[in-house]
């Protein structure tokens, strides 16, 4: 079977996160987003048929929404993905929408980004479509930047997309959007649903993201200043704000393990004393060191601990070195594993370096036998 084209990046062991594009366009649309969220996420951009490097046979005359979802879960099937979050953009929101509804047990989350349960009706879709099967898409593309950005900006990259889209597989597409209307069955939506806004879009309108927020039960809703229908490549980093917060990015993630392995009186402490001078740091080790390392299921925590142990050691970090002791311990290793590390950094680090540590583990050791 043909698939969608598609394009991967990020962690083969991260949670798979799939994007969706919006009509006319590649996934390049995608260009300034996903990146960023590839340090967290396994991120599968995919073409619609037609557009950029899918084939335009994918979808014919007729065409629904429901189509275009099977060829998406078709491509996740052939990756080896079971459940997946989804962001999409207009006719790739759609998709989410469908997908949320129909195929619920596929997703892990969604996020509707310039979209709309229903697409202003069925005319103006079979129109375009009549119109692209007889003139083609230079004369659609010449207007792109008047119905995707706010005044005086463009994107040339994503204009060329259009312009070089098969029409047939264009026109497919305006059929799809023609015949969809979800807007009875938003209620069933029971994913965690992010709606995301631009409030100078003209052809998604931020009251059609209202509808879909007020309909679906427990969604929350983002409205972006300046951005017209095509978010994601017009005000990148308050999309990807949105869609961090709402897939649980590393930052989210990294405090709750940093509270798992370090415990919350330490968190706590660190986070009392935490500046304006200092907030940027601590965050960048809540998102780099427990969001996306200690998450890292190729290593078990206790041989996380068992590495960090030796590296404390072999630099001399010894007050670090108390604090991780305790991290071990709350990890599963015994006072005779943490031994044995510190003895393996005598050979190694050297004796120096391993007496310092044994007298700090020993005096950590001894405390939370206190304790107890």
């Amino acid at each position: 079977m043909t698939l969608l084209d598609h394009r991967a990046e990020g962690p083969a062991s991260a949670p798979p996160l799939l994007l969706g594009p919006s009509l006319g366009t590649s996934n390049a649309l995608w260009d300034k987003v996903a990146p960023e969220l590839s340090i967290a996420h396994r991120v599968i951009r995919w073409d619609l048929p037609g557009h950029g490097g899918s084939a335009a046979g994918l979808i014919s005359a007729g065409a629904t929404v429901g189509d275009l979802a099977d060829l998406v879960l078709a491509l996740a099937d052939s990756l080896g993905i079971e459940r997946f979050a989804y962001a999409g953009v207009s006719l790739g929101g759609a998709v989410g929408l469908h997908l949320a509804v129909h195929r619920p047990q596929r997703l892990s989350s969604l996020a509707v980004i310039c979209s709309s349960a229903h697409f202003n009706g069925a005319r103006p879709w079979q129109e375009r479509a009549a119109l692209v099967r007889r003139e083609g898409l230079a004369g659609l593309a010449e207007s792109a930047d008047a119905r995707w950005f706010t005044s005086g900006f463009t994107v040339p990259e994503l204009v060329d997309d259009h312009r070089r889209a098969d029409p047939d597989a264009y026109a497919a597409c305006c059929d799809a959007l023609a015949a969809f209307d979800l807007r009875d069955r938003l209620p069933e939506i029971a994913v965690p649903t992010l709606l995301v806004a631009g409030r100078d879009d003209p052809a998604t309108p931020p009251a059609h993201l209202r509808e879909i927020a007020d309909a679906v039960p427990g969604a929350a809703l983002a409205e972006i200043p300046g951005a017209s229908h095509l978010a994601p490549a017009q005000c990148p980093e308050a999309v990807l704000t949105a869609l961090r917060a709402h897939f649980g990015g590393p930052a989210g993630r990294g405090m709750e393990v940093r509270r798992e392995v370090l415990g919350d009186a330490h968190v706590d402490r660190a986070q009392a004393r935490q500046t304006a001078f200092t907030a940027r740091f601590q965050d960048f080790i809540s998102r780099y060191a427990w969001g996306e390392i200690w998450t890292d299921p190729t290593l078990s925590r206790r041989e996380r601990s068992m590495i960090t142990l030796t590296a404390l050691v072999a630099h001399g970090h010894y007050d670090e070195l108390a604090m991780h002791v305790r991290a071990a311990r709350r990890n599963g290793l015994t006072p005779e594993e943490i031994g044995a590390v510190l003895l393996q950094t005598a050979v190694y680090c050297g004796v120096p370096a391993a007496n310092s540590a044994f007298a700090t583990a020993q005096r950590v050791l001894a405390e939370e036998d206190g304790a107890s």
